[in-house]
């Protein structure tokens, strides 16, 4: 506790943004496992099971475009802590008899979740700008491709967390654990976040919602069909082919897909070393169009691979490992360069607006993905998801360079 003192004051309080956004996350992954295997276990159908996800990604398009406004007007520190709070009634009202545990029922309380983490990331996310000085955008990417990466990593350890909950304690004790642990989480947070933490000098309108930047739009844009290429594929379409076309048992998919999600993250954690280091540049607009490019040949390339039926299991193991770390540097660019175009009053309008379009993007990937699989075939969810990087490499040419030096 000294030592922790003793840190510079921004330096303590990125800390304490951290610590709640990983512990957020780990019950965010952990209570997405514990959903889909319990009611699988109960015998519910797999469109049952995707329909109690269906309001989770709905109300993330919704909370990310109101909770910037929300953020500006009462502070980071203030929508993180209603995150928290929403999420813990999210759990208890999971912890019911399992007479209560109706589809609409679990559906509302996956909705709850679904605001509480879109106002936690957008929360955590926005935080960052407002503790680093504006001149040092070096220190900003390795701040931001920190907490994206490890946020990634502890979702897949999340994963794990819920099936081993599962097992030892059953659905309901798991889920009063975890809110139990987030209650502390959540003391903690009120008395230390500082009360002002990105609360906008100026109150911005309720019609100021949407991004007035243009590299903001961009950029957001940019995101929305990134996001749509990895979701058109992974959300629906590769746990099926995994268990149906190469026979795989549910924990063999669960422990491959957790597994892929923490490397995810690491590569995330390190991007900046990935993009920046060797250049001593600060990664840009340009940089942004490189690596879409890149990761649009790897999806060409799997995709003709499985059209050909060309060692299918490999194709998909590899090709999938390459993708995601393609993907991950992808996505720890575009979280640096959303915080480094967000204006510094009132950051998490500009912050939500970016999300809103990344959960509109995960929204029609996940849609696609179930359509496009059970109409065409997994080939066929991968040229979608080249098409929609495509997309995002040509929406990626408007966004602004610069010469600058790498600040530390």
């Amino acid at each position: 506790m000294t030592m922790l003192s003793q840190l510079n004051a921004n330096v303590r309080q990125y800390m304490l943004v951290t610590f709640n956004y990983w512990n957020f996350t780990l019950t965010d992954g952990a209570l997405r496992m514990l959903v889909v295997l319990y009611f699988y276990d109960l015998g519910y159908s797999t469109l049952e099971i995707a329909s109690l996800f269906l309001f989770y990604e709905f109300f993330g398009v919704v909370t990310n475009l109101i909770g910037g406004w929300l953020g500006a007007h009462l502070g980071l520190n203030r929508t993180m802590n209603i995150g928290l709070g929403m999420q813990i009634i999210a759990l208890l009202m999971l912890a019911v008899p399992i007479a209560m545990l109706s589809i609409p029922w679990v559906m509302f309380a996956q909705a709850l979740s679904g605001i509480a983490k879109d106002l936690n990331k957008m929360s955590a996310k926005s935080a960052i700008k407002t503790l680093v000085p504006e001149n040092a955008q070096g220190a900003l990417f390795r701040w931001v491709a920190l907490l994206t990466g490890s946020k990634n990593a502890l979702k897949g350890v999340g994963f794990f967390l819920g099936g081993a909950l599962l097992s030892l304690l059953g659905f309901r004790y798991s889920v009063l654990l975890m809110a139990a642990v987030l209650l502390l989480v959540f003391i903690g947070s009120i008395v230390s976040l500082k009360g002002d933490l990105g609360k906008a000098k100026s109150k911005p309108k309720f019609g100021e919602l949407f991004s007035k930047s243009r590299s903001v739009n961009i950029l957001s844009a940019a995101r929305l069909f990134l996001f749509g290429a990895r979701d058109v594929w992974f959300v629906v379409a590769l746990p099926i082919y995994l268990a149906t076309v190469f026979g795989w048992d549910h924990s063999a998919v669960g422990g491959f897909l957790a597994l892929w999600v923490i490397a995810y993250g690491v590569v995330q954690g390190v991007a900046p070393k990935v993009t920046g280091s060797r250049s001593d540049t600060i990664p840009d607009g340009r940089s942004a169009v490189k690596w879409a490019s890149l990761l649009a040949v790897i999806t060409a390339g799997i995709a003709l691979a499985i059209g050909q039926a060309w060692h299918p299991q490999w194709v998909i193991v590899i090709g999938l490992m390459v993708f995601g770390a393609a993907f991950a540097v992808n996505s720890s660019l575009h979280s640096y360069l959303i915080v480094s175009y967000a204006k510094g009053d009132g950051v998490s309008l500009d912050v939500g607006f970016y999300y809103m379009a990344n959960a509109m993007g995960r929204l029609i990937g996940t849609v696609l993905s179930g359509w496009v699989f059970q109409g065409y075939g997994m080939a066929e969810c991968l040229w979608v998801s080249f098409a929609f990087i495509l997309l995002t490499t040509i929406i990626s040419l408007g966004l602004p360079v610069r010469d600058k030096r790498l600040a530390q």
